[in-house]
């Protein structure tokens, strides 16, 4: 075909019978104006048998022709690509999205190393290395009293659940002192950190004192 005004081609072919009647294949050729000047041909292929009209194919598989020419190297993508759904494991969550889990009396406490590469993933605690272990320490200065027992309160509520509880101290006139860590291994545990967490997601600046506003 030479020239890109060529008409369309109605080509019918005759495939052998799967089934009780016979299908065919009604092929239409485009012509498609190729970079060298000449027209390539474009085929749109639909299946018609005697008793149903199926529509436009969809994807299908490369003819063996279209293998050796090595086409799926020309496009975008890769044709060997895997497509996997992973359901987010507990390394992909959130400290303050995990759950606390039971922790043996047999098992070590975390490392050094280890609680310094999660305290950054929780806001305004710092680590106490002391003789019974390591643990957890955060403070809250708050613009009064009631707002310090405003604070333990939410604390209370949101660990409940946990099973899992801070160590909580109301000093006057105005700060709470939380501290964290697992008893029965005597240091800390990746529980302290969950719930450290879950203490940060805690509301507090209806409770922090006002700043004062220079005129």
């Amino acid at each position: 075909m030479a020239s890109t005004s060529a008409a369309h081609l109605p080509l019918t072919l005759l495939l052998p019978p799967v089934s009780s009647s016979p299908r065919r294949h009604s092929v239409t050729a485009f012509p498609y104006p190729s970079t060298q000047g000449q027209s390539r041909v474009s085929l749109r292929t639909r299946a018609i048998s005697a008793d149903d009209f199926l529509g436009d194919f969809g994807a299908r598989d490369p003819f063996p022709a279209e293998i050796a020419s090595g086409f799926a190297e020309k496009v975008l993508g890769n044709v060997d690509t895997e497509h996997k759904i992973l359901i987010p494991n507990a390394t992909a969550l959130s400290l303050a999205q995990q759950d606390c889990s039971p922790v043996s009396p047999l098992q070590p406490p975390m490392s050094l190393d280890d609680a310094k590469a999660l305290l950054k993933k929780v806001v305004g605690w710092r680590l106490l290395d002391e003789e019974g272990g390591l643990k957890l320490r955060c403070l809250w200065k708050l613009k009064d009293f009631k707002s310090g027992v405003e604070l333990v309160n939410r604390i209370c509520k949101v660990t409940e659940a946990t099973g899992h509880f801070p160590s909580l101290h109301l000093e006057e006139p105005n700060q709470v002192r939380a501290e964290l860590w697992t008893s029965s291994i005597g240091g800390l545990s990746m529980n302290d950190f969950i719930v450290a967490a879950k203490i940060d997601a805690i509301k507090t600046s209806d409770l922090a004192p006002r700043k004062r506003v220079w005129a």
